[in-house]
């Protein structure tokens, strides 16, 4: 096995792809593995074995496709405000809030304890 030169081979596959296609290839690449036009990841061998393919013309299974054509966001109206079908009360009906119950709560025991996370 010889050593593969990353930049040597994505720069013989750009113009490939560049001269079979017209365009040049959006490439992203992870840690080892290389993305072409958003399709499946490839190995820097497999880019290569793709150069020589598009270079000699032949087709095969392994051939680049193309991505999908990338959707535009489109701004969405915001829909009327439903009305909820329960009703908010702001009062609390034990006269407790969760910090002040669990004050109350703690006091009444006979030893010292902490009070939870996040309350005060």
């Amino acid at each position: 096995m010889s050593k593969l030169d990353k930049t040597e081979v994505l720069n013989a596959f750009e113009a490939a792809y560049e001269a079979a296609n017209g365009n040049k290839p959006e490439i992203t690449t992870k840690p080892g593995w290389y993305s072409i036009d958003g399709g499946k990841n490839l190995r820097l061998a497999e880019v290569a074995e793709l150069t020589e393919q598009l270079t000699s013309g032949g087709s095969s299974e392994k051939t680049v496709k193309k991505a999908p054509a990338k959707k535009t966001k489109t701004k969405t109206t915001v829909p009327a405000v439903k009305k909820a079908a329960f009703t908010v009360t702001t009062e609390n009906e034990d006269g407790y809030t969760a910090e002040e119950f669990w004050i109350v709560y703690l006091a009444r025991k006979e030893h010292d304890c902490r009070l939870p996370r996040g309350v005060m």
